[in-house]
């Protein structure tokens, strides 16, 4: 089940798996790309963090894994508009009915 924050900018942030692994950040970038036909912009691997940028209905988002976090979605603006919030839990409800 996933839940969502507000950041300190109005962002919603859309945690998908506050507990989870890596093989499981792939499955959902995974289910993202087959199934919305997501394609990737921008990827930044590091030791222990993931962002994959990619574009959503005209919305510019981030799909994130922290090994201390898990996996969520937010605005990859920090001012985030009323249409990248409902992006985001557009998104997050897709996976949420995928049983991600």
């Amino acid at each position: 089940m996933c839940y969502s924050l507000k950041t300190n900018f109005g962002g919603t942030e859309a945690v998908i798996d506050d507990n989870c692994g890596i093989s499981k950040f792939y499955a959902i970038a995974n289910a993202l790309s087959d199934h919305l036909q997501i394609k990737f912009l921008n990827q930044v691997d590091d030791a222990d963090t993931l962002d994959w940028d990619f574009k959503y209905k005209n919305q510019f988002l981030t799909l994130h894994y922290n090994i201390f976090n898990g996996v969520s979605i937010y605005p990859q603006m920090q001012k985030s508009l009323k249409k990248e919030n409902k992006a985001v839990m557009e998104v997050a409800h897709f996976l949420e009915s995928r049983a991600y």
